[in-house]
């Protein structure tokens, strides 16, 4: 029988960790919350770093932040884009226009607009490329256990 691990687990804290040395040694700033004693592995951490750095192009599934700098929307979406997953992303801006414009391009299964983990049961949640098959939640799910077949007769 599986076990089932937190986030908060030994093993998962020293893998999230793993990630820091890895990014400060391709020049990444690691920055962390400073109430977590250093001998313990950042609860939460942002690290601006370059977009080719493993941290930006995996699912890490943990409380980091990748902070990458671009200069027009062509280049962040370029950036979003460039990883073999998509299962949710964020984009932050006050203009509308370009919210929109960025959800359009971002190829993600759940693109959240000035805002982070903002879902709930009515809307399916699914990813695309490498982040899953199918969507769960919502009406779409039932579809995984639907079979449509078209018959057709001439009386």
């Amino acid at each position: 029988m599986a076990q089932k691990q937190t986030r908060d687990d030994k093993n998962q804290s020293a893998f999230f960790a793993g990630y820091q040395p890895l990014a400060e040694s391709k020049g990444a700033l690691v920055l962390r919350r400073t109430r977590d004693p250093p001998s313990r592995p950042p609860s939460r951490s942002a690290i601006p770093c370059l977009s080719q750095l493993t941290l930006a192009r995996e699912e890490v599934f943990g409380p980091i932040l990748s902070i990458i700098p671009f200069e027009t929307e062509a280049e962040a979406l370029q950036i979003a884009n460039a990883t073999d997953y998509g299962l949710g992303s964020a984009v932050w801006t006050s203009n509308l226009s370009r919210a929109h414009h960025m959800v359009r391009g971002i190829k993600a299964g759940v693109v959240h607009v000035n805002t982070y983990g903002g879902s709930d049961i009515t809307v399916p949640l699914g990813g695309v490329k490498q982040s899953g098959n199918g969507h769960d939640k919502s009406l779409h799910a039932l579809e995984k256990y639907t079979d449509l077949k078209t018959a057709w007769f001439q009386l």
